[in-house]
């Protein structure tokens, strides 16, 4: 089994706190559909044949397009790969997006997953984070998307943001909760490189919250979503009735997945591989019959160190079984050296030879993760 993402790189305006790939110059965006069709194509072979279980548009903002637009990529998808009829198929939408007409359109399509940007539902910080929709459309947008058959949504929260308050975030997460919605994935704020929030923040015009309260933040959401019924199976996200992000858990379990679209990245298990982040050259090259991307074959302690990384993230923890399997015994004896001093200290725990973080150890995870990766 593996999965496909398509990056859409198109956005109407660009939020101030994101620093994926993306355009606000949707000219192209016909030539640009066409071309990820014939990328589609031409990388048929590269999954040997294995069955597709599932499909990620992301982005950017892949609503920026046409449901003519999606039409034409399932039919390229589905002429080329062995998609399996329960395949999970994700759209990231935006919610000024998804008028009732534009959510009827999908759905007479093959999506049946919707991963919804709300951010908040603050009006102040919407503004501030540059997001185009506003309270009121997002709400609008869940409900209009349950009235027309969409069993399976998912939103995006954030916090951690400038002058937000405990009441604030305590405020957006009982909203949400209310929406009904299977799937709630919430990420602290990252002041990334070369974002217009991070730039405000080195000017001194606004101010980082304190660890202690984005602790507390994280606290007030992992103790919310479990009284409204969602699990927590991951260090990010939550989900009602074991409604997970199938793509992601690949993700996360170190599945193969091919990516097509500007910057997107695959991985075949032993490398990886990205696309150049440029709508025009990739276009250009693809024209060409010439795909534009980098590779890196990744060595036996990267890919280990990438088993601990992904596996501590989520529930299921890291298999010690399955880790001396892979990568040997002298991995597995390493490992265990490196977490007993956390086991002894209650930030991991160990239960039938598989490694987790405890409630407490989820607030360090990134310091219990690089203390036990591998320094070549």
């Amino acid at each position: 089994m593996a999965g496909i993402y398509l990056h859409i790189p198109f956005c109407k305006t660009r939020c101030s706190y994101c620093d994926f790939y993306s355009t606000v110059n949707q000219s192209v965006a016909d030539d640009f559909v066409a071309t990820l069709c014939l990328e589609i194509e031409r990388r048929a072979t590269e999954l040997q044949g294995e069955v597709i279980e599932t499909v990620y548009f992301g982005g950017g903002t892949p609503s920026q397009l046409h449901p003519t637009h999606f039409e034409q990529i399932f039919k390229a998808l589905f002429s080329v790969y062995d998609i399996e009829p329960g395949a999970e198929i994700t759209i990231e939408a935006n919610p000024d997006d998804l008028s009732r007409n534009y959510l009827s359109q999908l759905r007479s399509l093959f999506v049946n997953r919707l991963s919804i940007g709300i951010q908040s539902f603050d009006e102040a910080e919407l503004v501030s984070l540059n997001r185009r929709h506003t309270a009121r459309q997002a709400v609008d947008a869940v409900n209009n998307a349950q009235a027309l058959g969409f069993d399976n949504i998912s939103i995006d929260l954030m916090y951690g943001l400038p002058s937000q308050t405990l009441r604030l975030w305590r405020k957006n997460l009982n909203r949400a909760c209310r929406l009904g919605v299977q799937h709630i994935s919430a990420y602290h704020l990252i002041y990334e490189e070369k974002t217009k929030l991070t730039r405000l923040l080195r000017k001194g015009k606004i101010d980082a919250v304190p660890d202690e309260t984005g602790n507390r933040m994280f606290s007030m959401l992992m103790e919310t979503l479990a009284l409204a019924g969602f699990e927590h199976y991951e260090i990010s996200n939550f989900a009602k009735n074991q409604l997970y992000s199938r793509h992601n858990t690949a993700y996360w379990q170190n599945r193969k997945y091919l990516g097509f679209g500007p910057a997107a990245h695959s991985y075949d298990g032993n490398s990886r591989s990205w696309n150049v982040s440029s709508v025009a050259q990739y276009v250009r090259k693809i024209r060409e019959n010439r795909l534009n991307r980098r590779f890196e074959v990744l060595s036996v302690s990267e890919k280990y160190n990438e088993f601990i990384l992904t596996g501590l993230r989520t529930k299921w923890g890291v298999n010690l079984i399955e880790l001396g399997s892979k990568f040997g015994n002298e991995y597995q004896t390493y490992c265990l050296k490196m977490a007993r001093p956390f086991i002894k200290n209650r930030l991991l725990k160990m239960e039938d030879d598989i490694l987790k973080l405890t409630r407490d150890g989820i607030f360090i995870s990134d310091g219990v993760m690089s203390e036990l990766m591998w320094v070549d």
